[in-house]
């Protein structure tokens, strides 16, 4: 079979888009490698009526819904793409090859951590990143700042909304200049200088932070600013790479979704970064609206060439 669409992940983003698309009654695959960012996350926080669902259950209802407007969901790993005549083809890791008329990535990104033993451990539960996925549940808690750039005296300002006690470990960090120092002194922001030798871990759960010299500084929340990597595997084939930029990579495209590479489409963090899972819901239903009406276009240019052919 040859799908208008192939949907390359299975998350927020991708789920959505598919939904879309099957209710515009496109032909939908799609590829999922079953290992969604946020899986170690209790739940999922800012997503109107669906606030705490675990990341599981939401999954698992995305591809029930996918599978309602009669889309296809494979569990697989897609290891290229390519170009063949007016088609796309994705090849799985199985060997597999699968073609379609368009391509929508949206394999979203990878949380890379600053090297301190014990943070990949509590990740997703009380090493966190986003004040607004996780702030609430880290209320009026003990918490520290991981200093791992200038942007972490922005977090360590940005979680004292949410609690009285926040102390920035500067690590690597730049150490705050005078008028952040007197913002800090102001909020009443600790800041303690030298390196933070590992996260500690203790009963299953986030216990305090141990510098290099030994001493412990009890925290219950490790906040930390990983490194944002675009999961753009299958795209180098095309010709399409991600680019660097400030907090990571991302793949570039329009506000549409559509890439430089004719029928190559993207959405949700694979090109923004900062989405959530509602924000990547909704890019998912925006592009597949856009992708559709290009489909549209190109089934009447089709159809108007097959009408001047028959008049010949």
């Amino acid at each position: 079979m040859t799908y208008d669409v192939i949907v390359i992940g299975g998350g927020p983003a991708g789920l959505s888009g598919a939904v879309a698309l099957g209710r515009a009654l496109r032909k939908v695959l799609v590829v999922d490698a079953g290992s969604p960012r946020n899986a170690p996350a209790e739940g999922i926080h800012n997503y109107l009526t669906h606030d705490g669902i675990s990341p599981a259950r939401f999954h698992a209802a995305g591809r029930a819904e996918v599978e309602r407007y009669g889309g296809d969901l494979i569990e697989a790993t897609v290891t290229s793409a390519a170009r063949d005549g007016d088609l796309l083809t994705v090849t799985l890791a199985d060997g597999r090859t699968i073609a379609a008329r368009r391509l929508l990535v949206t394999t979203g990104l990878t949380d890379e951590l600053p090297r301190v033993p014990g943070l990949r451990e509590r990740w997703g539960r009380e090493v966190v990143h986003c004040p607004y996925c996780h702030g609430y549940e880290a209320r009026g808690r003990a918490i520290g700042v991981l200093g791992s750039s200038p942007l972490s005296l922005h977090q360590a300002l940005m979680w004292r909304q949410w609690s009285d006690d926040v102390t920035l470990f500067l690590h690597d960090a730049p150490a705050p200049d005078a008028e952040q120092a007197e913002q800090f002194a102001a909020r009443g922001i600790s800041v303690v200088p030298g390196k933070v030798a590992e996260a500690v871990v203790e009963d299953d759960r986030l216990t305090g932070v141990r510098l290099s010299d030994g001493t412990v500084v009890p925290r219950e929340v490790l906040v930390v600013a990983p490194r944002l990597t675009a999961n753009a595997e299958p795209l180098p084939s095309l010709g399409l790479t991600a680019t660097e930029n400030d907090f990571g990579t991302a793949v570039v495209a329009e506000p549409s979704g559509r890439t430089e590479v004719p029928g190559v489409w993207v959405a949700g963090n694979v090109t923004d970064q900062m989405a959530q899972v509602i924000s990547s819901a909704a890019a998912g239903l925006h592009v597949a609206a856009q992708l559709n009406m290009d489909l549209i276009m190109d089934d009447t240019a089709r159809a108007v060439a097959g009408l001047a052919a028959a008049g010949r």
